[in-house]
């Protein structure tokens, strides 16, 4: 019966403990949904965000858009061979005026397609370099298809962290962060969008074109580096 009795409080307690690990994680995504879902009216605030700069051996760039310019650090240090082709395509003038072809509030805003219909790339294919790096609000990462090695030059920049951006942690490759600009990044959800052609079942696309003029080398407040 003594055994029996001990048992029965060794089951309880881990089941304690489970449910109380549960609970912990539960409050530490709703917290960072919280910190990361910022509301997009909230302009003053979202320009006065200042990501802190990984690594200052890293480059930057600015993404001049319709909407302003945002400026994101590259994460060489994670990334290099993503990094090196997104810098290369951009000093050939290869993004500019592209457009960002897929906007999905609370998830994403998509380029990089000279298409700009989400089917074109750059010509090639780069090979995954996964990291354990989490989507978050400002991370830049590379769209790609079912093959993990499939990135060419379109990329995505994440809206917030949640269950849907949590989904990507590992299978995509992550290579830089949005230092500046979230006022902009945030105002492009504002478009009207109309339905995929590509996805019945998503309304995505915007109605009218959301420019992303050109993309420059600069520093980490946006000056442009010749």
């Amino acid at each position: 019966m003594r055994k029996i009795a001990f048992l029965l409080l060794v089951a309880v307690s881990l089941a304690a403990v489970m449910s109380c690990s549960k609970k912990e994680e539960t409050a530490r995504d709703e917290t960072e949904n919280v910190a990361d879902s910022t509301p997009a009216n909230l302009s003053d605030s979202l320009a006065a965000i200042r990501h802190p700069v990984r690594s200052d051996d890293n480059p930057f760039v600015t993404l001049v858009t319709d909407y302003g310019n945002m400026t994101l650090e590259l994460y060489r240090d994670v990334a290099p061979t993503h990094v090196d082709s997104f810098l290369a395509r951009a000093a050939e003038g290869f993004y500019d005026n592209t457009t960002f072809h897929r906007i999905i509030p609370q998830f994403m805003v998509q380029g990089g397609d000279p298409l700009g219909n989400g089917s074109g790339g750059a010509g090639y294919y780069l090979k995954a370099e996964l990291s354990d790096l989490p989507h978050r609000e400002g991370t830049l990462a590379m769209a790609r298809g079912r093959d993990p090695n499939s990135a060419s030059s379109q990329f995505y920049i994440c809206l917030a962290r949640n269950a849907v951006t949590r989904s990507l942690d590992g299978k995509y490759t992550v290579f830089g962060h949005l230092i500046r600009g979230y006022d902009v990044l945030h105002k492009m959800t504002l478009v009207e969008c109309v339905v995929n052609p590509f996805d019945p079942t998503e309304i995505s696309r915007p109605k009218e074109p959301v420019y992303l003029r050109t993309v420059y080398t600069s520093d980490a407040e946006g000056n442009e580096i010749l």
